[in-house]
């Protein structure tokens, strides 16, 4: 008989991994190895059992999930990790994916979808959700692409595209840095330039995007 998928759990929320341990227990194929309510907890159960799966929050005390993962990239390369958790940003996402994680999923999808999820990962298969990475990855990229391209204004340029952000017109901004509005308007026209937009829209909303 084969031995059974062995499982860490982790979440600061004492009911949630109630209910999580419960499931998974329920389930034929897997068993629990231990449950941890903090990231140092779940660090250490995880270098003591040794489980095949460990399914962590993102939002822990102590040592995040993220950085539990990294800890585990390190030392317990054989353990695979999946965050089960409420909320994920990009980045997290791509830091995430960069760290070798197994699985994503929100805790709002159905409880058959974590032991499919397992299921999946514990057969060697990783679990991301295209319609939650895809998204996070492309809008990385942008704002990375668009980090790159902001690093081509001057320190002048870049302190009229900051005051263009807080919806200072063009006769404000003169007023505030010392030179004519018709000053201003050269400049805004070099950064539309150099920067690829039409408008001061485009501009506060690049500008913003890259300050998330």
């Amino acid at each position: 008989m084969p031995q059974p998928v062995s499982i860490v759990l982790a979440d600061d929320h004492p009911l949630l991994l109630k209910g999580l341990s419960d499931l998974v227990s329920s389930e034929d194929g897997f068993m629990v190895a231990g449950t941890a309510s903090d990231g140092p907890a779940a660090l250490s159960l995880i270098e003591l059992a040794r489980p095949d799966i460990a399914v962590l929050d993102l939002s822990m005390p102590g040592i995040s999930g993220l950085g539990v993962l990294k800890e585990i990239a390190r030392g317990q390369g054989g353990v695979k990790t999946v965050f089960l958790t409420a909320m994920i940003s990009d980045d997290e996402i791509v830091e995430a994916m960069a760290a070798n994680v197994w699985g994503i999923l929100l805790k709002e999808s159905a409880p058959e979808a974590l032991i499919d999820c397992l299921r999946e990962v514990a057969g060697g298969r990783k679990w991301l959700p295209a319609d939650l990475v895809h998204p996070a990855l492309s809008r990385r990229a942008k704002r990375d692409e668009d980090g790159t391209a902001l690093q081509m204004l001057t320190p002048r340029e870049r302190q009229i595209a900051d005051l263009v952000c807080e919806a200072r017109s063009n006769k404000e901004i003169a007023g505030m840095i010392g030179m004519s509005a018709g000053t201003v308007r050269i400049h805004l026209h070099n950064i539309y330039v150099k920067l690829q937009v039409g408008n001061r829209t485009a501009l506060a909303a690049m500008m913003l995007n890259n300050r998330a």
